[in-house]
């Protein structure tokens, strides 16, 4: 067989010359005839082409009955046949026409789509490709940055495998209580998770941003929405792709752990600072130097009169626990699978997809795996009618270490403040009591989730541009957590195990303690959907109208149970224990929405454009009397480039297609409070805890909180202003707007009543909200020649939030009162650190610090008397006497931005997408930040913290440091130099190198030659570097305090950076 194909080839070879070879000459153009110089003449099928000159002519040699390929970027392409000539020179003259998939790109927007070229409010929509090769566990991930006016910040879990991203579009848009700034996410038009859909089945998103846009939704949209479309079949052959990604992820900005030697310095210098004597006795220290050197083996002895190892001060390990903690590289996988194809009357889509990731703790278990099925088939059964049917499972697995779970984040408490002294093994190769990774291997939590989505849909045609839909989507959540703590156990002398407290709180304390938890929820939602459209052309006029129900039903349950005290480490139930303790919850909640809404599109030759929504809802969270209101919105758009008088304007007006004003203004309400029943007194209930009676714990149950009958619809109204611009061929588009919101009667707190009242009062609608900004985005494709391409976008938004009415009558600092912008960071100004005692004498001359602590001296921090008093305070703490406070920064966001730069060479394909913060202050204060400045066991040391205060002369082995940016360290009072002030204050702004990526697709006639449509290979790297300001202790996407919280910054899992390498097969 291969020597006939071999044959076949040189044949085919020899004969290549034979063919009669014709010139073909001409002229490529656009619409107005102005000549398109770069257009691409290629014979399809092959690589032979040439490029059209300065004025738009070209010149090529084909063969009869070849098909010549003319493209431009911003062009439909167009094929023309070589036909004739009789040998003879051909000429062949073409025009290109706008290519309507990028003016008139249709953009899918609330029950319908819609031309991008006729959108007159805020919208912005990404495809797939923003998707492609990167390395990321959401969809989520990859559209931070690459959408103007999107904000993401990371959470409290940080870098978790199952951690999501917060989102909110143009800012956090209330501060009711209860109240979420969150989108609504809709997935093929039903709500659900984002984070939990597998990337590689989303064809296209849209972001609906403004009020205009999203009143459609009603009132689970007041603060935008995404619209998520998934891949789907299409006519044609059965296509199947496979795609893999295989990855190396390392963690991020681990805090560098100073080593031992320098850690007991340090330490000594505190405890010198705050008067106690030394931690480290010179015979430790001696011993930490011959560790570190290799010559004593051994980090610890044993303590014959406290029956233990010695650790901490009397151990000399030298540990870095971070790095003991993490993995230097932990592996993960994705596999994708999908077929679609079908004929004129039904198509099919089908994928399958694997995701393994593998966590950054090196203990225990920490693994992360998601399976999903996603199915879609669409048949037309009927001339008039169609059926529409999609189901999608999600199977999510993530087990850990069960200590990782408690929910304050022990662990990442406990590993800041864990001494490097402290050994990993006693002498005999235990783990050394005290040290968590016992904690971390003796118990584990396994958390299953399964989500099952179902949408059907029948679409009515009966005339031409007359469609009803009429769908219904079901979604059924269900999430299983089993969790248990084995006993752990600490050895003695002779490594034999003895039962230790777990330390994890109450009963939990007590040697052996065990316990299972196990945990159960359910969560049923339904949405019957029933809208109708009509649109039609009258000679230049469109009209399109759109009237419809919606209707939502939400059910929660959940149910939680432990008990301590398991009969046996081999059967992990709750009917298996024993113990004393034990807890019982549950609850049952239900919600429900329903509306009606109108839609009207006006169009007048793409030049005028008019929108109208109105909609009328419902919910169930508020009194009957409260429950309906009424909301609308109104946009227009005119696009000038289509006046008459525009294309008189010469080169300038041929050179813009496109130049569209655009304006919106509409309102819409907030349903989410406090509660979710907020109209009925509820009971609290409870138990006696730890006071038994008859030697029982008995339930109690106490008056009732009171009921609000006003509390209604938190308000959100915005206007948008801006426009859109295309030029040069459609390579240059541009788009600007500026925006402002206003959220109303947000939930605030309870008015103030007497203390009599016996009872809490109810929260009612008393606080308005203002935001402001602007986006902006730039885009910029070109071809150079007919093998390189490349492209350059990028986008950058701002906005602020100002409270403008809040119950704040005093303006207490504490709290928000009316003027206070959001992120407001008060605090003093720093002078400087003393450098003699003398120094700080004269200063406390003239600045009495008393009132923020005692025993001020060389190394302590000097603060701005601003009011001029004398005295430095805060005053009574509010905005008309805040003392010697000021406003010194703000940790609101802003100037974020994205930027993505892609070009490609014949197969070659290359693209970097960097993204950032331009401007934010971070008052990052705590153990992290601070080093040894509480108490000895609450302090962190890392490298960072070296740089402290040490006076001329003084003893410590680090020598003087008097030019230090820390003040000295001081144990127990060092809160006194750590008071918000400027020198504390962080730069949080940073450029992030998100991902670069580079790629190979072989050439298309060698792969069709073994049966593959095309097949592309990559690398690529996410998180490659970052520049900022901010201390190297902190990543600056990650400034959360964590679940410790307690303004503890730091306390976190980390973020990844991740190698990969992956391929993309289509057959």
């Amino acid at each position: 067989m291969f020597k006939q194909l071999l044959a076949t080839f040189v044949l085919l070879l020899l004969a290549l010359p034979l063919s009669a070879q014709i010139k073909v000459t001409g002229k490529v153009t656009d619409e107005s005839n102005s000549p398109l110089p770069g257009a691409n003449i290629l014979v399809k099928g092959t690589t032979h082409g040439v490029v059209s000159d300065f004025d738009g002519n070209y010149e090529i040699q084909v063969s009869q009955g070849d098909v010549l390929e003319f493209s431009y970027i911003g062009f439909q392409t167009q094929t023309k046949k070589v036909v004739g000539g009789g040998g003879k020179p051909l000429i062949i003259n073409v025009l290109l026409e706008e290519d309507a998939q990028q003016l008139d790109d249709v953009v899918v927007v609330g029950f319908g789509t819609q031309k991008k070229a006729n959108l007159t409010g805020a919208v912005s929509s990404v495809d797939a490709k923003v998707l492609e090769g990167r390395p990321v566990t959401s969809a989520i991930q990859a559209l931070q940055g690459a959408v103007p006016g999107m904000n993401f910040s990371v959470g409290n879990t940080g870098g978790e495998l199952n951690s999501n991203l917060n989102i909110n579009i143009r800012g956090g848009g209330t501060i009711g209580s209860g109240s979420s700034a969150s989108p609504l996410v809709l997935i093929d038009g039903m709500e659900a998770d984002i984070n939990t859909l597998n990337p590689q089945d989303i064809e296209s998103i849209s972001v609906l941003k403004d009020a205009a846009s999203a009143s459609i939704y009603g009132s689970r949209a007041p603060f935008g929405v995404i619209l998520v479309t998934t891949k789907s079949g299409k006519e044609g052959r059965i296509q199947i792709n496979y795609n893999n990604n295989y990855r190396l992820s390392n963690p991020m900005n681990v805090p560098n752990m100073l080593d031992s030697e320098n850690f007991a310095y340090y330490w000594n210098d505190a405890a010198a600072n705050s008067g106690s004597a030394a931690i480290f006795r010179p015979e430790i220290i001696e011993k930490i130097k011959q560790h570190k050197a290799g010559q004593l083996l051994e980090a610890t002895d044993w303590n014959e009169t406290e029956n233990k190892w010695n650790d901490y001060t009397n151990s000399w390990a030298n540990v870095n626990w971070f790095k003991q903690f993490y993995r230097e590289w932990a592996p993960s996988k994705d596999h994708n699978l999908s077929i679609r194809g079908g004929n004129e009357k039904t198509n099919y889509y089908l994928s399958v997809n694997w995701l393994n990731q593998e966590g950054l703790v090196r203990y225990n278990t920490d693994i992360f795996d998601r399976y999903s099925v996603n199915a879609k088939i669409s048949s037309q059964i009927l001339p008039y009618l169609k059926i529409n049917y999609n189901t999608r499972f999600i199977r999510i697995d993530y087990v850990r270490s069960s200590y990782l779970t408690e929910g304050n984040g022990l662990f990442f408490h406990n590993i800041a403040r864990r001494w490097p002294t402290l050994p990993v093994y006693d002498p005999n190769g235990n783990y050394q009591y005290g040290n968590e990774i016992a904690h971390l291997n003796n118990g584990q939590s396994k958390d299953q989730k399964d989500i099952l989505s179902q949408q059907i849909a029948l679409v009515f045609t009966p005339l031409k541009g007359w469609a009803t839909n009429i769908e219904f989507n079901y979604r059924i959540n269900n999430d299983w957590i089993h969790s248990h703590w084995l006993p752990i156990y600490k050895y003695n002398k002779e490594g034999t195990p003895e039962l230790a407290p777990l330390q994890l709180g109450g009963a939990l304390n007590k040697a052996g303690a065990s316990i299972v938890r196990e945990y159960a929820y359910r969560n049923n939602f339904f949405n019957p959907n029933i809208y109708t459209s009509y649109e039609r052309y009258i000679k230049d006029h469109f009209i399109k109208g759109l009237i419809g129900f919606q209707s939502e039903l939400g059910k929660t349950r959940n149910v939680s149970a432990d008990r301590d005290g398991l009969y046996s480490v081999d059967v992990l139930a709750i009917n298996a224990t024993g113990g004393d303790n034990d807890n019982v919850s549950g609850q049952y909640q239900h919600w429900a929405t329903a509306g009606f809404f109108g839609r009207l599109n006006y169009d007048y030759k793409g030049k005028y454009l008019i929108e109208g929504n109105i909609r009328y809802d419902g919910t169930s969270r508020f009194l009957r009397e409260q429950r309906w209101n009424t909301f609308s919105s109104v946009s227009g758009g005119w696009n000038v480039a289509k006046e008459s008088f525009w294309q008189n304007l010469g080169k300038f007006g041929e050179a813009i297609s496109e130049f569209k004003f655009k304006a919106s203004y509409g309102e819409l309400g907030n349903q989410n409070t406090h509660n979710w029943y907020p109209f009925y007194p509820k009971m609290k209930l409870g138990t006696t805890g730890n006071w038994l009676i008859n030697k029982q714990r008995t339930n109690t149950a106490s008056a009732p909180d009171l009921i609000s009958t006003f509390l209604t619809w938190e308000k959100v109204s915005s206007w948008n202003v801006g426009f859109d611009l295309a030029a040069f061929q459609n390579r240059l588009a541009l788009t600007f707007e500026i925006f402002q919101r206003n959220t109303i009667n947000m939930v605030g707190p309870a008015p103030q009543l007497p203390l009599t009242l016996g009872t809490a009062p109810p929260r009612i609608n008393n606080t308005d909200m203002e935001s402001r900004g602007f986006d902006f985005q730039i885009s910029w494709r070109d071809q150079i020649g007919k093998d390189f391409s490349y492209g350059i976008t990028a986008n950058l938004t701002d906005s602020r939030q100002q409270v403008t009415k809040y119950p704040n009558d005093t303006k207490n600092l504490n709290e928000w009162y009316s003027g206070k912008y959001s992120g407001e960071i008060w605090g003093y100004i720093t002078h400087g650190i003393a450098k003699t005692d003398q120094e700080m004498n004269d200063w406390l001359a003239n600045h009495d610090q008393k009132q923020l602590g005692s025993n001020w001296t060389a190394g302590d921090v000097m603060y701005e008397d601003l009011n001029g008093d004398g005295k430095i305070n805060e005053g009574s703490n509010t905005v008309y006497d805040s003392g010697d406070k000021k406003i010194i920064g703000n940790s609101t966001p802003r100037y974020n931005f994205g930027v993505n730069i892609d070009m490609k060479y014949k197969g070659i394909d290359f693209s970097i997408f960097m993204q950032g913060i331009g401007k934010r202050d971070l008052d990052l204060r705590g153990v992290y930040f601070n080093g040894a400045n509480t108490n000895m066991w609450q302090s962190a040391g890392f490298a960072e913290h070296l740089d402290y205060f040490r006076p001329e002369g003084t003893n410590s082995p680090l020598g003087a440091n008097v030019n230090a940016y820390y003040p000295r360290p001081l144990f127990g009072s060092g809160g006194k130099n750590f008071q918000a002030q400027t020198r504390w204050l962080q730069d949080g702004s940073y450029l992030r190198i998100k991902n670069i990526q580079l790629g190979y697709t072989f050439p298309t006639e060698i792969m069709q030659k073994i049966g593959v449509d095309k097949l592309r290979i990559y690398i690529s790297a996410e998180n490659v570097a970052t520049f900022t300001k901010l201390s190297k202790i902190f990543d600056p996407e990650v400034v959360s305090s964590g679940r410790w919280g307690n303004g503890e910054y730091g306390k976190i899992y980390p973020l990844s950076r991740v190698i990969s390498t992956g391929l993309s097969l289509t057959f």
